[in-house]
């Protein structure tokens, strides 16, 4: 097997890092991380929630053990990132749909291109999440 021409040697920092690439590289990796910590968080429900089965002591150990101010922020945290996991993907359903791309054109130099219909897009995705969220701080923070 031959080796590869450009390794990549930047490693976890070339998956985060966006380089020159703007917003579209870092709402992607946003998009990746706030999908594990839902899967993560997933997971954690179920074991919680499972413990039920076993009986009311073990019911009231696993809540005693998800109680307190910590997992209060961490809910918090897990609904910020549903907030803009789900409005995101949205986005990216607009966009694979086409309706963010605008119509085909003969590609004639000098190219156009769609990357401001879809900034725009970005932008409006990352105002109403912030909004979803700092609404969602009101109910688990303020309101509760």
């Amino acid at each position: 097997m031959a080796p590869r021409a450009h390794p990549n040697r930047l490693g976890i920092r070339g998956w985060v890092g966006g380089g020159r690439w703007g917003y579209e590289r870092y709402l992607y990796t946003l998009h990746r991380v706030t999908g594990l910590g839902l899967l993560a968080y997933f997971a954690l429900h179920i074991v919680v929630t499972s413990s039920r089965a076993l009986g009311p002591e073990w019911w009231d150990q696993a809540m005693g053990f998800v109680s307190g101010p910590i997992f209060t922020i961490g809910e918090y945290l897990v609904f910020a990132a549903f907030a803009f996991h789900a409005v995101n993907g949205i986005r990216l359903a607009i966009i694979e749909l086409g309706y963010a791309v605008g119509r085909p054109i003969e590609p004639v130099y000098p190219y156009a291109t769609s990357v401001g219909r879809q900034r725009r897009l970005a932008r409006a995705v990352l105002m109403i999440a912030a909004v979803v969220a700092l609404w969602g701080g009101l109910d688990f923070f303020v309101l509760a």
